[in-house]
């Protein structure tokens, strides 16, 4: 039997698409609805999926005579989610999770979406598979896992991770391939029961930006593959397996998950990595303690800071003033920047050069200044701006210096604005510096214990 990747074959995928990567595209998307949810106040964990449909105006209701949940079309682009209340409370948030999903697609409103019944196409496997990966995203967001939390990878970890968390498997597994850096990649597979075939196919792959494997969705498992194990719900399997594209044996660890809508047998999700745990030479993140207003190094350094949109006037106690300070030609050039008559927008970066080797790159991410009830950072406006740091910092081969951006007056959660780094700065592999204070204050020795031990500076 071939194990060529399979197209993309489902009408409601490809038109989502557009021509980009589905997985990467609705990672994207689910990425964007969430910076924007978090921004409007929606806070956890647990991260309360109703809470979000009802920011993006999706209205949610009970019904106990579906099997489990559906999105329903009103009418004038109006929709609503209805989901069976007598369900276990992890499924029911799992499910409408899952039906968030289902409203990013552009034909979400041409019918009804049953959760529980199987859409009778021979590639709805391909919509479902998708939408779980976003639920995954919605359950366990960016933000809502230390760093310091993962630790190696072993599938009996995850399933305990996933209780704590009172999440799904998947979505443990989506958390870990954005946050970890063992060369690895996480799947989730199932057999392709309309073909009446016994055997499994990787619905999809998310790789850790370390894995190096040419090992892709819509591949076949191998004939003897732990997968083969997992006959049911929670049943667990480790071993190794060989795959025609690679040329060592790879390490698989797995469990049976629920299987998809009016199937038979359970899915399967878990990791592949390398039979030796391999370490990485990629940039990372580096803590120090010292002033981000003398970068170390002699290379091409770009000091990145956070800006308001109120003003194109630069204040308070923060970098920005210390910036205006020592080097003034960077407030005012970003002053002719904004214009006599204009607010700056936000998710504009501006870049001013102030010194040889040195530049300054002023995000505007901060909604107004002053007294706020909730943090006045806006997230999705920092993962623009961090995307043309990242854009800026290839173009001139620069490492880039900054606090901790966004979490001071700002307001903002380091958790979240970490991972915003590391998928925007650190994937493009730019080397990152993020400096704190020295411990000379009370107040510096404070905010220094709330640092995990993987982020404490030198």
């Amino acid at each position: 039997m071939s194990t060529t990747a399979e197209a993309w074959t489902n009408e409601s995928v490809l038109k989502f698409a557009d021509g980009r990567e589905p997985v990467r595209a609705l990672v994207e998307a689910a990425r964007d609805l969430i910076l924007r949810a978090i921004d409007q106040g929606w806070a956890g964990p647990p991260y309360d999926p109703m809470k979000l449909a009802e920011l993006n105006g999706i209205r949610v209701s009970p019904r106990g005579d579906i099997p489990d949940a559906r999105t329903v079309p009103l009418g004038h682009n109006r929709l609503v989610i209805e989901y069976n209340p007598t369900r276990p409370s992890e499924r029911v948030r799992y499910s409408i999770a899952h039906e968030i999903a289902h409203t990013l697609f552009p034909d979400c409103g041409a019918k009804v979406r049953n959760r529980g019944l199987h859409g009778g196409g021979i590639d709805d496997w391909q919509l479902e598979a998708l939408c779980n990966i976003a639920a995954a995203e919605i359950l366990m967001p960016l933000g809502s896992m230390k760093a310091d939390e993962i630790g190696p990878l072993d599938i009996n970890s995850i399933t305990e991770t996933r209780k704590r968390f009172a999440v799904s498997t998947e979505a443990v597994l989506v958390r870990l391939a954005h946050l970890s850096i063992e060369p690895c990649a996480v799947f989730a597979a199932s057999r392709r029961e309309a073909n009446s075939s016994s055997d499994y196919w990787f619905d999809y792959i998310i790789p850790t930006r370390t894995w190096k494997h040419s090992i892709r969705r819509g591949m076949r498992l191998p004939d003897a593959s732990p997968a083969t194990e997992c006959t049911a719900i929670g049943f667990t399997a480790k071993g190794n397996c060989h795959f025609p594209a690679v040329s060592e044996s790879i390490r698989m660890e797995c469990i049976g998950i629920p299987p998809y809508p009016g199937a038979m047998f359970p899915r399967i999700a878990g990791f592949l990595a390398g039979r030796k745990r391999a370490t990485t030479s990629l940039p990372g993140i580096q803590f120090l303690r010292g002033d981000v207003l003398k970068p170390r190094g002699t290379d091409h350094r770009l000091i990145a800071h956070v800006v308001s949109d109120a003003t194109p006037n630069w204040g308070g106690r923060g970098v920005a003033m210390s910036l205006k300070n020592k080097w003034p030609a960077a407030q005012e050039r970003f002053r002719e920047w904004v214009g006599a008559h204009h607010r700056p927008k936000l998710g504009e970066v501006h870049f001013c050069q102030v010194a040889e080797n040195i530049e300054v790159a002023s995000m505007v991410c901060q909604h107004g200044y002053g007294a706020s009830s909730g943090p006045r950072l806006r997230y999705a406006a920092l993962e623009t701006a961090l995307t043309s740091v990242a854009d800026h910092a290839k173009l001139v081969k620069a490492s880039v210096h900054m606090p901790r951006i966004g979490c001071g007056q700002a307001g903002g959660s380091w958790m979240v604005v970490r991972e915003l780094i590391e998928s925007s700065l650190v994937a493009a592999n730019a080397p990152v510096t993020i400096y704190d204070l020295p411990e000379a204050k009370d107040s510096g020795v404070a905010q220094l214990s709330l640092i995990s031990s993987a982020e404490q500076p030198l």
